[in-house]
This record gives structure tokens, C-alpha cells and sequence, in this order.
């Protein structure tokens, strides 16, 4: 069984209204767990990517849609 923690991190006021929202939070709470302990790659960053593509299917989104919305993000910061 799972026992949880209340942490408290400082944020700028943005973030923290934005964290008011508690879908956001229990999203973000996901990610630092990933972060912290990550998947079996032991590669904090591909488990924030991993983690992030799972809840995005989740949300209903197809694996080209992701693909297309980063390529098209790359494209914007090649751009710029």
C-alpha cells in the first residue's frame, strides 16, 4: 500500500495559482515521483517523457498527435 507525503516547494505565484487546480496537482505530484524514482532506464528525464506520453494517451490522445505536437514545438524553437 502506497503511503503518501505532504512536501512543500517554493514556486513563483503563476505556478502556484495554477497548482490550485487539483488535476494539475495530482499531474505534477506524478511527475516528481517519476522524477525522483524513475523507471528502470534510471534516466530521470526519459521517465518524465515516458510519464507524460502515458498520460497523454490517457487523455485520449494518439501517439501521432504527440508526435506531431513535438515536432511541430521543435520546429517553433528552430524558428525562433
Amino acid at each position: 500500500m502506497n503511503q503518501y507525503a505532504k512536501i512543500e516547494i517554493e514556486v513563483d505565484r503563476e505556478t502556484a495559482a495554477a497548482l490550485t487546480d487539483p488535476h494539475r496537482l495530482d499531474a505534477v505530484a506524478r511527475l516528481v515521483d517519476r522524477m525522483v524514482r524513475p523507471s528502470a532506464k534510471d534516466d530521470p528525464l526519459a521517465a518524465v517523457l515516458e510519464a507524460t506520453a502515458a498520460d497523454a494517451r490517457a487523455q485520449g490522445l494518439a501517439d501521432e498527435e504527440i508526435d506531431a505536437e513535438l515536432a511541430a514545438y521543435n520546429a517553433e524553437r528552430r524558428q525562433g
